[in-house]
């Protein structure tokens, strides 16, 4: 039989342990998601922020967060590189890596093309257990590719969509009659950014507003499709204000909202105990596995077994702040919160960058609320190269 390993799953359930017991267990409830690690952020200045980037100003990672940035971008064109060790307080093998960038089109500046690829790798993983043998050492991943397009439709108005093919590989198999299969989905995104330039007192400032829909596709079909998953359909809003502290120094406040558009699973303890309750658990549990991705999109704002107040539960939040000398020296600060029974992950971002013509480098750093989290201390380091700084310095050397 074909077994499937939920590792990934695993590894973010194991960022709620350490304050899932301060919540009551009736109430500890997260939205049970595939490929967990697309929700992971993949470079240094959006995390150093508390993970958010939805209306900041574009940059060479702008897929992730607002591919509809793009279209307002300084530079004809960039590249990224970034790079993140995952669970480094448990296990020193599990990494994300990631590389994008875009490219302006026309010369009208007001359109652009994107792309990123990120490889999510779990490490080396060994399926024995004491007294077995035959063990297989296996090296699972998640990988995805995605093309993106945006386009200005006024002068202060953009939108953007993407495409991606996403892969997941984390199956194995016990017999050589049956062989373990990794599980393919197809999702897009869709996204709008908003910005203009008010005057307070003096000095021009810069107000922006953002949403961004991602993965809305396909279920994971794991186990050759006995076992679907919803995909991490998230809904982010944000809103950006930069405003001048003096000559070349800037500041912007940052704030992101963000929801997953997936329905809560049933739980067997919202239901009576006894054998009507039992019926009724079975019912509802099977009518959400099969409950196509689309339906579950609007069923994610009404499902909540508390009501109301649980779908408030379910929106997450980051604020984050950026100091900027002369675009080319930066320091960030951010915090992020999701309720307690929602996943309990709760951290401050701190980060760093230095710009040169040519290329940025981003490093941030995570300190999460409680030390006995996996996910404290992590590291992210990010390398920009720009495409303008590239063409002159080439240009210079002719």
């Amino acid at each position: 039989m074909n077994k499937i390993l939920h590792i990934l799953t695993l590894a973010a359930i194991a960022a709620f342990i350490p304050l899932a017991a301060s919540a009551q267990k009736d109430d500890f409830n997260p939205i049970q998601t595939g490929v967990n690690s697309l929700g992971i952020a993949p470079d240094a200045r959006g995390a150093s922020m508390g993970d958010l980037g939805a209306a900041t100003d574009p940059d060479a990672n702008s897929q992730f967060w607002n591919p509809s940035k793009y279209a307002f971008a300084y530079s004809k064109g960039a590249v990224s590189l970034s790079y993140t060790p995952w669970l480094r307080k448990l296990v020193n093998d599990i990494f994300l890596a990631n590389v994008a960038g875009y490219w302006k089109l026309g010369q009208e500046d007001n359109q652009a093309i994107s792309a990123s690829l990120r490889y999510f790798s779990l490490g080396e993983v060994s399926t024995s257990q004491a007294g077995e043998t035959g063990a297989q050492t296996l090296n699972p991943y998640e990988m995805s590719f995605d093309v993106g397009y945006s386009r200005k439709l006024s002068e202060k108005f953009s939108m953007g969509i993407v495409f991606r093919y996403i892969y997941s590989d984390l199956g194995f198999s016990d017999s050589d009659s049956d062989q373990g299969t990794g599980a393919s989905a197809f999702s897009a995104d869709i996204s709008g950014y908003y910005t203009t330039y008010p005057m307070i007192g003096r000095n021009e400032c810069q107000w922006s507003w953002g949403w961004d829909i991602s993965n809305i596709g396909t279920k994971v079909a794991y186990n050759h499709g006995d076992n679907p998953a919803f995909l991490p359909t998230n809904l982010r809003i944000g809103t950006s204000f930069t405003f001048p502290l003096a000559d070349y120094h800037n500041l912007s406040l940052n704030l992101d909202l963000n929801k997953l558009l997936v329905p809560s699973m049933p739980r067997r303890v919202d239901f009576a105990d006894d054998t009507e309750g039992e019926i009724e658990y079975i019912e509802s549990y099977s009518k959400w596995q099969n409950m196509s991705p689309f339906t579950g999109i609007f069923k994610s704002f009404t499902d909540a077994p508390g009501g109301f107040k649980e779908e408030l539960r379910e929106i997450s939040w980051s604020f984050g702040a950026e100091y900027s000398y002369n675009q080319q020296f930066f320091l960030r600060a951010g915090y992020f919160y999701q309720d307690a029974t929602k996943g309990n992950l709760q951290y401050f971002g701190l980060g760093a960058g230095f710009a040169l013509n040519v290329l940025r480098l981003d490093a941030s750093y995570m300190l999460a609320t409680a030390q006995t989290s996996p996910l404290d201390q992590t590291l992210r380091f990010t390398l920009t190269f720009d495409m303008d700084g590239l063409r002159e310095l080439f240009g210079r050397r002719r």
